[in-house]
């Protein structure tokens, strides 16, 4: 199953330095998801071939700016370019105020359905529950409610191994009940077991996505273990009392976290303005957390 991130931008309040506000797209088995979506969003999907239409859902952390500001002119040029497949949309639900606002003063009406679901920031909510994947919110600390995402694929079934099945000349109707564990009696009577017809599905995956957040353990449950962890890291450790105070987190302290929650690896972004070499800030990850990465535009991992 493929699962990957794409990072459209991951500067923090303000673009510079070829560094856009905070946006990612998300894909799961080939749905498209898009995660905030700060100030030209939609230049950089059309920088990187990400088409807007292909977009399944969205999901707004919080409402600052730079995590929000691209929506509307997304979902506007979603309408001119003819998109009727309903967009579902995880936000807080004060956003639903601004959007109605915006579309009643500029006399615009989406020929799509626009589906909200309310996120709160007071406790854990498993948001989305489908086939291909899960999503719960992780609750951050910020000066205004503020969610974190983490989301989880589901195990597949088993993978049957073609060469067996073909040699065995299995009729295609017994395909799925193999994959679901059930043995295959051949005409002479012989018992070939699922397990041996099969190799394991690829275990689930999960990536969590914490936007703006004071450090703090209180989110560790939600985070530990996953395979990777995108985290903001908005100041060097020599402003930790100026992250304090704009409820932000250190490059070290993100690598600290990384640590304690024991995830596989560590993508740092909502870099400052302040900084125009952000590998300073990656250094300062890795002294804690080695195995980190710049969540730069443009760049896509693997979860």
């Amino acid at each position: 199953m493929k699962f990957e991130v794409t990072i459209l931008g991951s500067s923090s309040a303000t673009p510079i330095f070829q560094r856009n506000p905070t946006a990612q797209i998300l894909n799961i088995n080939e749905k498209i998801i898009l995660i905030d979506c700060g100030e030209g969003t939609q230049q950089q999907m059309l920088r990187y071939g990400i088409k807007f239409n292909k977009i399944d859902s969205i999901f707004i952390s919080h409402l600052h700016g730079d995590h929000f500001f691209g929506l509307v002119g997304l979902l506007s040029s979603m309408n001119l370019n003819g998109r009727v497949k309903a967009l579902n949309l995880y936000c807080p639900a004060a956003l639903k105020d601004i959007l109605d606002l915006q579309f009643l003063y500029s006399g615009s009406v989406l020929r799509f359905p626009l589906n909200y679901f309310f996120t709160q920031s007071q406790q854990v909510q498993k948001i989305v529950d489908n086939a291909d994947y899960s999503v719960e919110t992780i609750i951050l600390n910020h000066r205004i409610p503020c969610t974190g995402f983490l989301f989880t694929t589901k195990k597949k079934l088993r993978k049957i191994i073609k060469q067996k099945v073909d040699a065995l000349s299995i009729p295609k109707e017994y395909i799925d009940l193999i994959k679901k564990g059930f043995d295959f009696t051949d005409s002479q009577g012989n018992i070939h077991s699922a397990q041996a017809l099969t190799t394991d599905a690829d275990a689930p995956r999960s990536y969590a996505y914490c936007s703006d957040t004071l450090y703090s353990l209180d989110y560790l449950q939600s985070i530990k273990n996953v395979n990777t962890l995108y985290h903001e890291s908005t100041f060097l450790h020599d402003m930790s009392q100026r992250a304090k105070e704009t409820y932000h987190t250190t490059a070290l302290e993100a690598g600290q976290l990384a640590q304690v929650a024991n995830v596989d690896n560590l993508l740092i972004g909502h870099f400052s303005a302040r900084y125009k070499d952000v590998n300073l800030l990656l250094l300062e990850a890795q002294s804690a957390f080695k195995n980190t990465y710049l969540a730069v535009e443009g760049k896509t991992f693997t979860v």
